[in-house]
């Protein structure tokens, strides 16, 4: 299961409980909502720390690895992992271009 997987269906269990817990006060449903949502918040900084750490990790990870790939598929596209780098294919001669004397 992924970490942000395991995040997210903590954070909803922990405001489930949380407005389990509120239901049983007389107030009203909206104000429940409100309070669980900011209740399971706080808990969760505290409560959830292991598997938010796991899920920035996992998310760091697969953005290294998107930037990774994209660099090397510039590099491909600009012509820059060419196996012979070097644009003279003899290097006795110097290279003739269009600056060269003949």
């Amino acid at each position: 299961m992924s970490a942000a997987l395991k995040y997210t269906l903590g954070r909803i269990g922990l405001f489930v409980a949380v407005l389990a817990g509120l239901w049983l006060i007389d107030m009203n449903v909206f104000l429940k909502l409100m309070l669980a949502l900011a209740f399971s918040a706080a808990l969760s900084f505290f409560l959830l720390r292991g598997w938010r750490d796991e899920m920035a990790e996992e998310i760091g990870t697969a953005a290294e690895r998107r930037r990774t790939e994209k660099e090397r598929l510039r590099t491909a596209l600009a012509g820059e992992d060419d196996p012979n780098p070097n644009p003279n294919p003899n290097p006795t001669r110097p290279a003739e271009g269009p600056d060269t004397p003949r």
